[in-house]
């Protein structure tokens, strides 16, 4: 820029010397000189300021790293480098067998804990039937024991029909029978509590299965890996055979969704006090010399990559942020660029007018088309 307005300063300063007939000496050349100088650094700062400029703009977007939920050997790969894919779609197979293995046994422990409700409603009945024989019995031996025991009272010392001995074994068992039954009512409950133990009106042991089972079905459904959304897969170096485990630092694909790239320019925090969103832009992009399509300022990113911190076990090292760095600004493109070829990630200059020293606007706008032209000029392979 600086290059051009010298030139074109110059132009003008020979024409005016041959057309006025300036006399050149040593007070009309300085003047010139420094004239020239002083107007120049004015129009650059203006410019700067008013009607910014960055030759850092950039289509920017997330990928999303494709790591499995289960590990395996990869059986086939689908997806095909490059090609669209909707969400859902199949990317690769992981070898399902010993997962299908586990719902093959869990579905059987299933199916035989679903068989043993009735077998404890049955145990339960038993269990009940056998604290109310023992009850009778119970009582039998309790009259029996009183039965002699009366007996022996009324016939008096001399005539007893029973003796001591006799009575004391009824009385040790009436208290057999007590004991026999805490331990039937004992089992009883276990068997009660066994059968009415339930989690949701379902079994425990039933509950617990069927939540193993769904556990093991997803593990199942995870051996084919999906698309997370409609997207590509740029470069698919997997290839049937690998194993691959569910570790997020090791990623097997890079899934690019679709749609969902926005265009940035990275200014110098000195010109961006007047930028503000809905001002006026024009790009120029590398890869379409020759063109400036239009655009509207849209976010202003409120943070910078210098001032970051995270969370650990250091201090700050200000000598490892001393880059000044630039604030991103997102450029909302107002014309269509379905004809061109422009992939995510690819560059061009931006200019943003503010409606401050508007008719400096001209300028920065020509030398933003100067830069578009020069994008004609490359000499990569020669």
């Amino acid at each position: 820029m600086e290059l051009l307005l010298i030139l074109t300063y110059t132009a003008l300063c020979y024409a005016a010397f041959k057309v006025f007939h300036i006399p050149v000496n040593k007070w009309t050349v300085p003047t010139a000189v420094l004239g020239g100088l002083a107007m120049i650094a004015v129009l650059v700062l203006l410019l700067s300021y008013n009607q910014p400029f960055s030759p850092m703009g950039r289509f920017y977007f997330a990928s999303v790293p494709i790591v499995p939920e289960v590990e395996g050997r990869v059986m086939e790969v689908v997806v095909q480098p490059n090609v669209p894919v909707k969400q859902d779609d199949v990317l690769f197979k992981i070898d399902p067998a010993p997962y299908q293995f586990v719902v093959d046994q869990k579905r059987a422990a299933l199916a035989a804990a679903e068989q043993s409700v009735p077998q404890l409603k049955s145990a339960l009945d038993a269990a009940l039937g056998k604290v109310s024989t023992i009850t009778a019995e119970r009582d039998r031996a309790r009259e029996e024991s009183k039965r002699y025991a009366e007996a022996n009272r009324r016939a008096g010392a001399g005539s007893a029909p029973f003796s001591v001995q006799q009575v004391e074994n009824q009385r040790q068992l009436a208290l057999a029978k007590e004991g026999e039954l805490d331990s039937a009512v004992a089992t009883a409950e276990q068997a009660r509590l066994a059968y009415n133990s339930r989690i949701g009106g379902v079994n425990t042991s039933v509950a617990q299965l069927q939540s193993e089972l769904a556990n093991a079905e997803r593990d199942l459904a995870f051996t084919v890996v999906r698309a997370p959304t409609d997207g590509i897969v740029p470069i698919v170096p997997l290839r049937a055979g690998v194993r691959v485990v569910p570790l997020p630092l090791r990623p097997v694909l890079a899934f690019v969704p679709a749609g969902q790239t926005i265009f940035a320019a990275a200014f110098v925090q000195n010109a961006m006090q007047r930028v503000k969103t809905g001002c006026d832009s024009e790009i120029a992009f590398d890869a379409v010399p020759g063109r400036v399509f239009k655009g509207k300022v849209g976010r202003i990113i409120e943070a910078m990559v210098q001032g970051e911190i995270q969370a650990g076990g250091t201090l700050i090292d200000p000598s490892a942020q001393s880059a000044p760095g630039r604030v991103l600004v997102e450029i909302v493109i107002e014309d269509d660029l379905a004809p061109y070829q422009l992939p995510p990630g690819s560059s061009g200059q931006v200019a943003v007018y503010t409606e401050h020293a508007e008719p400096l606007a001209i300028l920065r706008k020509i030398l933003l088309r100067m830069k578009s032209w020069e994008n004609f000029l490359f000499f990569e392979g020669h």
